[in-house]
């Protein structure tokens, strides 16, 4: 286990300047924000030092559109993906036309029926309600074929995607995407929802009306959220700012939701209670069926219609638990027949497609291996998720194996893919090799931010931690680490967890280890490094800290 240094003199007067601990001092330096006046915005972000969004390619363009859409009543259909990100951009510019007196058809994509994008039964499906304007949310940016034939039905098409952008031009009549390589937007990690947002902005403007698109902002901080975009930034602002609307409660589906999660939202929300309460039971309806539950609860204008859209949410959920839990037993007993291997391709007839993606990566990160995890329909077609460990490039695998694939597609970390199921042991083994063929990288040890400092009340720590929020993809949530420390009262627990106490200066703080038990008979001392997450103890109370050990070692 390697641990950092002590906080430098440099933090120590940063802590001094900003009147924070210097553990949260230190961090704040280490990540980059060294100067006072960065740091103080980045902890406390503001929505109006946000970046301008006038450089952004075709924003004039898709706004008067839309707005000459709303004016003239013409039939408009906004079409988002099924995942979280596609589904809140595709309410928020659908709640903006209704608020403006538009128009609008809100629709989103299926898993079942075409899949993920705009494809042809998508297309059909929208063309059905005869548009004049097709809005896509959250994906259009790989349809061409589909946008020309939409534009060839008189269709004018926009996409608002933030998905990387092929070569081929798309013949859209409007096309916001920051990761265009003309698009003077500076600022590349915002996912769809916040485009939608900043496109609900610009219609406002060109039509000179009034409408606080910060109502918005709660859906803008799931949907980046649940799309692991970045939280830095212009993301970062919004998503601090969502996340205290959503426990404002403003929004009859997200009260409904929380109530039937039991989400307390008397308390501050972190972007883990979006990423593994709120965000699974948006995406259940989707993996199961038809995603449009999660669409009706967020546009549900009263208590009544949100209750209604909550429990289905709700029971979605539960359902595809029960699901994820029986998938993951079948895999495993096909594990222990397979054998240990370099990369493993389990499939069933029995297994739910919409579900097979939760396993793959559950399978992935506990067995540190890539694996394929596919549903089989009743031709014989395997239709699975791919993913990877220790830097295996599993689309370059996948492409090793296509003469044994009817298609592929994804990157290098997570991909889809389907097959004949007759083709399975060939597939097993080629994906095998294909994997053993590249050089693997061991996972690298827990990473530790910064020391505790023995200076620092760990109660004041946790207070100063919480400002760093949100955490998670680009701020991950502080790993602090605990040098030299003295074990006591040291057990295993139900479950094969650590539970124990140290002694840290004058305080006393909690340990608890998940799945840590079993070490205790590798520690020939009782002294040890610890790293984790500094948080309150809720189970004892009173301001009581404990650290969520992630790793320990003698010291």
């Amino acid at each position: 286990m390697q641990l950092p240094s002590p906080a430098s003199a440099s933090a120590q007067a940063l802590a001094r300047a900003l009147h924070i601990t210097i553990t949260a001092a230190d961090l704040l330096e280490r990540r980059g924000y060294g100067d006072v006046e960065a740091a103080r915005r980045f902890l406390d972000p503001k929505l109006s030092q946000m970046t301008r969004p006038d450089a952004m390619a075709d924003r004039v363009i898709a706004a008067e559109r839309i707005a000459q859409a709303i004016r003239t009543r013409e039939p408009t259909v906004i079409f988002g993906d099924y995942d979280c990100d596609g589904i809140t951009a595709a309410v928020i510019l659908t709640e903006t036309i209704r608020l403006l007196g538009g128009k609008v058809t809100p629709m989103l994509a299926s898993r079942f029926d075409g899949g993920y994008g705009l494809s042809d039964p998508a297309l059909a499906r929208i063309l059905e309600h005869r548009p004049s304007l097709l809005i896509t949310c959250d994906c259009g940016s790989a349809d061409a074929p589909r946008v020309l034939r939409a534009r060839q039905a008189g269709v004018d098409v926009i996409v608002i995607d933030h998905h990387l952008v092929p070569p081929e031009p798309l013949p859209a009549l409007a096309f916001l995407n920051p990761h265009r390589p003309e698009c003077g937007f500076p600022y590349k990690g915002m996912a769809s929802c916040g485009l939608a947002m900043s496109m609900a902005a610009a219609v406002r403007s060109a039509l000179r009306v009034e409408l606080d698109v910060r109502r918005f902002l709660d859906l803008v901080a799931i949907g980046t959220i649940a799309d692991v975009a970045p939280l830095d930034g212009d993301n970062r602002a919004m998503v601090r700012a969502g996340l205290e609307a959503i426990r404002k409660g403003g929004r009859p589906g997200l009260r409904a939701l929380a109530s039937s999660a039991r989400l307390d939202l008397a308390r501050p929300l972190t972007s883990q209670d979006i990423s593994f309460v709120i965000a699974p039971r948006l995406n259940a309806p989707g993996r199961l069926g038809r995603p449009e539950a999660a669409l009706d609860l967020l546009l549900a204008c009263n208590d009544q219609e949100a209750q209604v859209a909550a429990r289905t949410c709700e029971e979605a959920n539960q359902l595809r638990q029960e699901i994820q839990k029986t998938i993951v037993a079948e895999a495993e007993e096909q594990l222990r027949a397979l054998g240990p291997r370099n990369a493993y391709v389990l499939a069933s007839p029995a297994w739910h497609q919409g579900v097979v993606g939760i396993v793959a990566g559950r399978i992935a990160s506990t067995l540190q291996r890539p694996v394929i995890v596919a549903a089989v329909d009743h031709q014989g077609v395997a239709t699975g998720s791919v993913r990877t460990a220790h830097g295996i490039d599993i689309h370059q695998a996948l492409g090793a194996c296509r003469e044994l694939l009817l298609g592929f597609g994804g990157h290098a970390k997570a991909a889809g893919v389907t097959f004949r199921i007759e083709r399975l042991a060939d597939l097993q083994a080629a994906f095998a090799l294909a994997c053993a063929s590249q050089d693997a990288v061991e996972a690298p040890p827990v990473a530790c931010d910064v020391l505790l400092d023995p200076h620092d009340d760990p109660e004041k720590v946790v207070r100063d931690l919480a400002r760093l929020e949100p955490c998670g993809e680009g701020n991950r949530v502080p790993r602090l680490g605990l040098p030299g420390v003295q074990l006591r009262n040291v057990r295993e627990v139900r479950g094969g967890h650590l539970r124990a106490d140290v002694d840290f200066g004058r305080y006393t703080l909690g340990v608890f280890g998940p799945n840590l038990g079993a070490q205790l008979q590798t520690l020939t001392s009782s002294k040890v490094h610890l790293v984790g997450e500094l948080r309150f103890d809720t189970y004892r109370g009173g301001g009581a800290v404990e650290i969520k050990a992630e790793a320990l070692v003698d010291g």
